[in-house]
């Protein structure tokens, strides 16, 4: 029997794998194959204001050796996001529970591209089992270790 797996699409930077991350795929991958849309470094700054820490090829081979990822790819370089959808083609959009995506939104663009047979579902829960569960908070650690370190050093201990 030749059954057809359901495509599954989460997108985001990826910057600073963490347990999050791990979390969202596999819950994605409970629902299908997983398709991967890693955000170009141009966009992300777009987006919020500041580059990923690892770059975009750096993030995306890292991305795509994750267990349970079928595929990944880098988002476009003029950030459609919808053109990109429209190519992967999946069944369902598989957001994050921090992604600001409006999923109103994202229907509405869906729907104006004749792609109404893609459902989309938020993730409720995050990943808490850990404290350090989001890039930004990796991020806040080291720096906080760093100017420890460098207080100390600047002491001369």
């Amino acid at each position: 029997m030749n059954e057809k797996k359901t495509r599954v699409l989460v997108a985001g930077t990826f910057d600073l794998i963490h347990t999050g991350h791990i979390y969202l795929i596999n819950e994605a991958a409970n629902l299908g194959n997983v398709y991967v849309v890693v955000a170009t470094d141009k966009n992300r700054e777009l987006f919020s204001g500041e580059r990923p820490i690892v770059p975009q090829e750096q993030r995306l081979e890292v991305v795509r050796n994750l267990k349970n990822v079928k595929n990944a790819r880098l988002g476009r370089s003029d950030n459609n996001t919808l053109r990109t959808v429209e190519e992967i083609n999946p069944d369902i959009i598989l957001l994050g529970p921090d992604q600001k995506y409006s999923i109103e939104t994202l229907k509405k663009g869906l729907s104006e591209k004749g792609l109404n047979h893609i459902e989309i579902r938020r993730l409720e829960n995050y990943y808490d089992k850990y404290e350090l569960n989001s890039s930004s908070l990796i991020k806040k650690k080291i720096i906080e270790k760093y100017r420890k370190y460098n207080n100390n050093f600047d002491n001369g201990r």
